[in-house]
C-alpha cells in the first residue's frame, strides 16, 4: 500500500523530535550520510522528508541550547525586551517577555544573549501594558517543575510555550520603560470592549473567550475553568478559528447561491473569504503559537475541502484529508513541537 506524503511528513516530524531530544552520537554525520544516499538514489520525496526530519531535530536542539546556563543561576541579569503578556494578580504581576538583549551585571559571568523568551514575576511592579518595551533587572533559573504522576507538567508547558527561563524581577537597577506599545488590532479591540457598558465579569469573560485575553480572568475564574475542564476555551485555537472560518464560509456560500444561482458551486471567492477571515481573526487574537497553528491547519482544511487541490494517484488526497482532520482535533501536540507549529489547536 502506497502511503501519501502527508503521513510521511508527520512521521518525519516525529522522528526529528525524537532525534533532537535523544541526541545520539554521530547525529550530524548520520543525517549527512543519509541525505547523500537519498540523493544518489534519486528519491525526491525521500530527500524532502529527510530534510524535514533534520530541520525538526535542529529546532529541538536550538531550543534546548537556548535554556538558561546553570552558571547564571540566581545571577542578576539586565535584559531588554517587549512584554508579550501582563497578568495582574493583586500585588503580583506575571510577565512574559520576548528578550531582545541580555547581559549579566557581573561581567565575569557567562553570557545570556541566547535567551529569547522568559517568564518573570514582579512584586509591586510599576504600571505595565502588553506591547511595551522595558529594561528589567531579573534573577532567573532554568525551566523546572514537579514530577508528580498525573499532575500538571509545568516544565513541559514552559517547553511548549518556548520559555527558556523563569524567575523574579529585582528593584535595583530599577525597571525602565524604553518605548510605549505600538498600534495593534488586538489592543484596539480590547479597548473597544472596555468602552462598552458591560459588567466587569461580562467584560473579562468576553475578552477571554473571544480574544484570548486570559490575563484578565481572576483566580476564581481560573478555578472554575479548571474544575470544569474547559481551560482550552480561553486559548484561541482550532475551535475559535474553525468556527469563524466556517461561519464566514456558510454566509459566503449562501450569498454566492443568491448572486449566481447557476454556478455558485464553482465559485472560489467564498473559500478565499473564509481563509481571509481565519487569518484576520488569528491576527486579531495576537497570533500566538496556538492561534498560528490553528490558522495554518484551517487554511489547509479549506484548501482540501474546496476540491481545488490535485490529489494525484492513489490515496494521497484521502491521507491529506485524514491528516488534517485528526491533527486539527488532537488535544495535545508533541512536546518538542508544541511551542511552535505542531498542528494541534490546544
Amino acid at each position: 500500500m502506497r502511503i501519501g506524503w502527508a503521513m510521511g511528513l508527520a512521521a518525519s516530524t516525529l522522528a526529528g523530535v525524537v532525534l533532537g531530544a535523544w541526541v545520539p552520537a554521530g547525529l550530524l554525520e548520520g543525517l549527512a550520510i543519509g541525505l547523500l544516499l537519498l540523493f544518489g538514489w534519486g528519491s525526491r520525496l525521500g530527500v524532502m522528508l529527510w530534510l524535514v526530519m533534520a530541520a525538526t531535530a535542529g529546532q529541538v536542539l536550538l531550543a534546548q541550547g537556548a535554556d538558561l546556563p546553570e552558571g547564571l543561576l540566581r545571577a542578576d541579569l539586565r535584559l531588554e525586551g517587549r512584554l508579550e503578556s501582563v497578568d495582574q494578580d493583586g500585588q503580583l504581576t506575571r510577565l512574559r517577555v520576548r528578550v531582545d538583549a541580555c547581559r549579566p551585571l557581573d561581567p565575569a559571568r557567562l553570557p545570556c544573549d541566547r535567551l529569547r523568551r522568559v517568564r518573570v514575576t514582579a512584586f509591586e511592579a510599576p504600571p505595565m501594558s502588553e506591547g511595551e518595551r522595558w529594561a528589567l533587572t531579573v534573577r532567573l533559573r532554568p525551566p523546572s517543575g514537579s514530577a508528580n504522576p498525573g499532575g500538571f507538567d509545568y516544565r513541559a508547558w514552559l517547553w511548549r510555550e518556548g520559555i527558556q527561563a523563569t524567575g523574579s524581577m529585582r528593584n535595583e537597577p530599577p525597571p525602565e520603560r524604553l518605548s510605549e506599545a505600538g498600534a495593534s488590532l488586538r489592543r484596539l479591540a480590547l479597548a473597544h470592549l472596555d468602552r462598552q457598558s458591560l459588567s466587569p465579569e461580562a467584560s473579562r469573560w468576553l475578552a477571554a473567550l473571544t480574544l484570548g485575553a486570559g490575563e484578565r480572568l481572576e483566580r476564581d475564574d481560573w478555578q472554575l475553568l479548571n474544575a470544569s475542564g474547559t481551560t482550552h476555551l480561553v486559548v484561541i485555537s482550532g475551535l475559535h478559528v474553525g468556527l469563524v472560518a466556517s461561519f464566514v464560509l456558510l454566509l459566503a456560500r449562501v450569498a454566492a447561491r443568491l448572486l449566481t444561482p447557476r454556478s455558485w458551486r464553482l465559485a472560489t471567492w467564498p473559500w478565499w473569504l473564509a481563509g481571509i477571515a481565519a487569518v484576520a481573526y488569528a491576527v486579531l487574537a495576537g497570533l500566538q503559537p496556538p492561534a498560528m497553528r490553528a490558522m495554518i491547519m484551517t487554511l489547509v482544511g479549506l484548501w482540501v475541502a474546496s476540491g481545488r487541490h490535485a490529489p494525484g494517484r492513489g490515496r494521497r488526497g484521502g491521507w491529506l484529508s485524514a491528516w488534517w482532520w485528526g491533527s486539527t482535533r488532537s488535544r495535545r501536540g508533541a512536546p518538542g513541537c508544541g511551542c511552535r507549529f505542531w498542528p494541534s489547536p490546544c
